[in-house]
């Protein structure tokens, strides 16, 4: 490729040449074909010198730079697909605990209710039995309550009898009579109420 070029520069230079031949008579010094030899001598030596420096020092220096560049950008792509890899990777992970966890939340409330359900079932079968062993108690405490107020009541009442009529007529009279008033008068009272 270099050889090349040097080749198509000194073609170059001959056809220059054959056209500055005709400008000669112009008046310019380069054109005229007695400089030329020396001319094309220094111009092969530039040309050669920066040859030279170009294919040996600038040129390989900047391949140099491209295939590291080159290099850096293929590790750079590398470097991100790993990291891509690794994010895809990483989010999968977090979906699939994101995921986990929901339904370890949701049997931890399901679990919850029912042992919630069941306890509000326990307490509430507790407090129903309790209730209903409170009516019980409290419907045979009203009836021994019914069945011994008749005979408290009587009894009070002739006490209470006795007493005032020791203070209305300032004697005291036989209990039996009293007795038996009471115990009528009480008879004709849960007839009425009961309906005896």
């Amino acid at each position: 490729m270099r050889i090349d070029l040097f080749i198509k520069s000194i073609l170059f230079l001959f056809a220059a040449s054959a056209y500055a031949y005709g400008a000669e008579s112009g008046g310019m010094p380069q054109l005229d074909p007695e400089f030329w030899i020396s001319q094309i001598f220094w111009l092969t030596i530039s040309f050669g010198f920066l040859f030279i420096f170009l294919s040996k020092f600038v040129l390989p220096m900047i391949s140099e730079n491209l295939e590291n560049r080159k290099s850096q950008i293929l590790e750079n792509i590398e470097m991100a697909e790993k990291h891509r890899e690794e994010s895809e990777a990483k989010i999968k992970e977090y979906e699939k605990i994101i995921e986990d966890s929901r339904l370890k939340a949701k049997g931890i409330i399901n679990d919850a209710k029912i042992k919630i359900k069941s306890e509000i079932n326990l307490k509430k079968d507790a407090l129903e039995n309790e209730i209903n062993s409170e009516i019980v108690l409290a419907e045979k405490e009203i009836e021994d309550l019914k069945k011994r107020s008749p005979d408290k009541i009587q009894k009070i009442a002739i006490d209470t009898s006795k007493d005032l009529l020791k203070q209305l007529i300032g004697a005291d009279i036989n209990q039996s009579s009293i007795s038996a008033i009471v115990e009528d008068l009480s008879k004709k009272g849960r007839d009425k109420y009961y309906g005896v």
